[in-house]
């Protein structure tokens, strides 16, 4: 399966018939005339194929670092607005499991290795996991558990799927 990128690549230049294109014949085409873009997201896109190498600069000429031949173009195509841009990883979260033990650990003044042994020790007699183990420790010490419900969702039915 190619890579949205790369589609649009390849439909850009196939549309062309060219080989090497400007970095203007490749956004004016996405903004004025195909309308999948403003010409700033346009702009953003081309800058984001050339980091991520799918574009190569030759001089002030651009061409597919990829055989665009071998590219399959969906009939009727246009690109999902998703943005191209660089994302920078955000704030790392903490892991759900440290973060309920850390929290169970304040709410209590417990110590959190014992708290950890608490868990697994529930996680074991229960056959659950970790995560639901620790929400089981949280509600039993009367620390509320509303605010790691979603994340725990996610990480079990989203997360383990993949």
């Amino acid at each position: 399966m190619e890579t949205e990128a790369k589609i649009i690549i390849a439909f850009l230049f196939n549309r062309s018939g060219k080989t090497m294109l400007t970095e203007a014949e490749l956004y004016l085409p996405l903004s004025m005339e195909l309308g999948w873009f403003t010409a700033n997201e346009a702009q953003d896109f081309i800058a984001f194929t050339v980091k991520q190498n799918l574009l190569v600069k030759d001089g002030k000429l651009l061409h597919p670092n990829f055989p665009i031949e071998r590219v399959s173009i969906p009939v009727g195509f246009a690109p999902s607005k998703k943005r191209f841009e660089e994302h920078k990883p955000a704030h790392k979260e903490e892991p759900l499991l440290e973060t309920i033990i850390s929290n169970i650990s304040k709410k209590t003044h417990r110590d959190a290795s014992d708290i950890e042994k608490e868990i697994q020790q529930e996680a074991k007699e229960k056959n659950i996991l970790l995560e639901i183990a620790a929400l089981a420790v949280a509600w039993r010490n009367g620390v509320p558990i509303t605010e790691w419900l979603d994340r725990t969702h996610s990480k079990l039915f989203t997360e383990n799927t993949q």
